[in-house]
């Protein structure tokens, strides 16, 4: 039996800019950041020849082409697995629509756990890779390709997305009294409202061109915002969060809502300096930058506040049994 412990992520600025129809031409950049809330991986060798896939449904099917969930299906093949197993899931947080990055995180754990299933090493770098060749070559599932790497290494992360597809992981190297101010003054709230992050992805996906200077713009936030967490202001950071949410808005008229837009404004009004709808948008969770000190405020907005604190070690096994 083995279990695999992989991260979340909370998109700060910058995203958009790793879909691939984007950075193929100009290049990507973004900071994102691995938090404390995971999906757990449990494989198991099974009595018999059969598979069992646990997740919000349960499969029992004879062979893997058989198995419904796509990522589980294509990650057996990709690994050639080919029966007696047995793969459960397990989530912190509702594993769809959240925009957390969930289908990619469990992909990675899954992927994790396959390759100790075969006694195999894989690198973080390999299984971002290989998530990413399932979910983006393979299922021609739309949508950007932070999520794979935040789930595979963890941290506090600049990543840059080049035109030739090379990706390189800037990691954010942060003392401790540093990263307890940001979380301090970091409020995640979670909305309640579902998105459709494939459908959200096509629309972004055919208007780029519209929006290049938007795209732009979102870059230079993400350099800005780089330097200002070495110096931890903590009313830049806001500013530049605030800046980045309208330039990513800018991009689809579906990426907000009405409803998204009021929570957004009423926040600004009680202290924030500034927020982001995390993931594609549409709903999801509402990250806001504010003083500590005024935090309490946010609960006008009447949403649930989700405690966190940032992950360091990325997707690993955290028990294996012959």
């Amino acid at each position: 039996m083995i279990i695999t412990k992989t991260p979340l992520r909370i998109g700060l600025v910058g995203g958009g800019t790793d879909i691939p129809e984007y950075y193929k031409n100009y290049g990507g950049l973004l900071i994102s950041a691995a938090i404390n809330k995971y999906i757990y991986i449990i494989v198991n060798r099974k009595f018999d020849h059969r598979i069992r896939v646990s997740y919000s449904s349960t499969e029992i099917v004879d062979t893997v082409d058989e198995i419904r969930h796509p990522s589980v299906r294509e990650a057996m093949k990709l690994l050639d697995i080919d029966g007696g197993i047995e793969i459960l899931s397990v989530s912190d947080i509702p594993s769809t629509g959240t925009g957390l990055g969930s289908s990619s995180t469990f992909l990675v754990g899954l992927l994790n756990a396959l390759h100790a299933y075969k006694s195999e090493f894989a690198s973080r770098e390999q299984l971002a890779e290989e998530a990413i060749k399932i979910e983006r070559k393979i299922l021609r599932e739309p949508g950007g390709m932070q999520d794979q790497y935040m789930a595979s290494f963890g941290g506090i992360n600049m990543l840059k997305f080049n035109e030739n597809d090379s990706v390189y992981v800037n990691p954010v190297t942060l003392n401790y009294e540093k990263l307890e101010k940001l979380k301090d003054n970091i409020s995640l709230l979670y909305t309640g409202i579902g998105h459709d992050s494939a459908g959200l992805h096509h629309g972004i996906r055919d208007e780029i061109s519209k929006h290049l200077d938007d795209y732009g713009r979102m870059k230079q936030y993400t350099n800005d915002f780089y330097h200002a967490l070495y110096d931890m202001d903590i009313k830049k950071l806001g500013q530049l969060l605030n800046k980045n949410w309208y330039s990513k808005k800018a991009l689809y008229k579906e990426i907000s809502t009405s409803m998204v837009d009021d929570y957004y404004s009423k926040a600004l009004s009680l202290g924030a300096y500034g927020g982001n709808l995390i993931g594609a948008g549409g709903g999801g969770f509402l990250i806001f930058i504010i003083d500590r000190e005024n935090k309490h405020r946010l609960q006008e907005l009447g949403l649930r506040e989700i405690e966190f604190d940032f992950d360091f070690e990325g997707s690993r096994i955290i028990y294996f049994s012959q």
